[in-house]
């Protein structure tokens, strides 16, 4: 059955596809661990991967860079 994206679902998700690639595999490989344990999404019928991008998809899955972080927390100490 092939996948229900393609490439360009994502452009406004992430910024580049080697980062989507990074972000989505890790979080396959949390759910498989899960699986192992009669949860997750091996028990609804979907596989790790294509529930990975479900999560991309709904906004449930994102990344923040180093860089985004340490603004983010300047910010909130009052420093710029």
């Amino acid at each position: 059955m092939p996948t229900p994206y393609c490439v360009d679902d994502f452009k406004e998700k992430f910024d580049s596809l080697y980062r989507l690639v990074i972000v989505a595999g890790k979080r396959a490989n949390q759910i498989s661990r899960t699986e192992s344990h009669g949860f997750g999404a091996a028990a609804r019928g979907r596989k790790p991967t294509i529930a990975a991008l479900d999560e991309v998809m709904d906004g449930k899955l994102t990344f923040t860079n180093a860089e985004e972080e340490q603004n983010f927390f300047a910010e909130e100490d009052g420093e710029e």
